[in-house]
């Protein structure tokens, strides 16, 4: 359980952003976020800018862009309703190929591709140099709620507990000539379903009583003090102190 767990996105390296403490880049890709959200949606140009920036942190963070792009595609809801905007939306129309579209859905749709595209690109980025045990370390050090912070480690492990006892549970049906092909293969897999519940409920009781015969109280006790120099905070707030610059002279202009 206090073993480290490396997750699909984290991309391991040692440029200077890896090396950066995990909550002073937790704040700034927080920073970051809230002055695309505040920028306003007619400043195009400063999009283009963010983009810009973002690669910058990319291209210091040694991480590739097929990398980055390939998990951007988690997106693709959002670029579906994005799409549907001015189709349905209402009030003036303009003809666009043939097609009648309304003018606040195009204006719409490109705020949501444009500020959603950013915020999931610099999760992305900070997901790619950050393991998922150092952000839960620097959301501990941000004050977040404590039993917030349990509850995402809780998940985090018991995530990969139940995923290796599904992987277990399909070994063992097709090596017994199982082979879900249709409807009426349907009960063995919510059996299976339920079985699984039921391990993972009991998995999580004895868990517990192990935790508590140890003496837990309700508080996980913090092993590793996570700190930042000045120096370290200026290097992460450099990306939403440049934003916020261009945000405001998107409100200007």
């Amino acid at each position: 359980m206090g073993a480290g767990h490396a997750h699909k996105l984290y991309r391991h390296g040692h440029s200077p952003v890896h090396g950066l403490p995990p909550h002073t880049k937790l704040a700034a890709v927080f920073c970051f976020v809230i002055v695309v959200v505040s920028t306003p949606r007619e400043a195009m140009w400063a999009f283009a800018l963010y983009a810009v920036l973002l690669a910058a942190v990319a291209h210091a963070a040694e991480v590739p862009a097929r990398f980055l792009l390939k998990r951007l595609l988690i997106e693709i809801p959002f670029v579906a309703f994005a799409v549907l905007m001015p189709f349905v939306a209402q009030g003036e129309r303009v003809d666009v190929l043939g097609m009648s579209l309304s003018v606040n859905g195009l204006w719409g749709a490109w705020n949501v591709l444009a500020k959603g595209t950013l915020g999931v690109a610099a999760s992305v980025l900070l997901a790619s140099t950050t393991e998922l045990r150092e952000l839960l370390l620097g959301l501990q050090r941000l004050k977040l709620p404590p039993l917030l912070v349990q509850i995402a480690s809780f998940m985090i492990r018991y995530g990969d507990v139940i995923t290796d006892e599904m992987r277990r549970m399909r070994i063992a049906r097709e090596s017994r000539g199982f082979e879900a092909s249709g409807v009426r293969h349907w009960g063995v897999l919510a059996k299976s379903a339920g079985a699984l519940f039921i391990r993972s409920y009991e998995r999580g009781e004895r868990v517990h009583l192990a935790m508590v015969s140890r003496g837990y109280a309700g508080s996980m006790p913090v092993i590793d003090e996570v700190s930042a120099s000045r120096a370290q905070w200026s290097y992460a707030l450099t990306l939403p102190c440049a934003a916020l610059v261009v945000c405001l002279l998107g409100w200007m202009l």
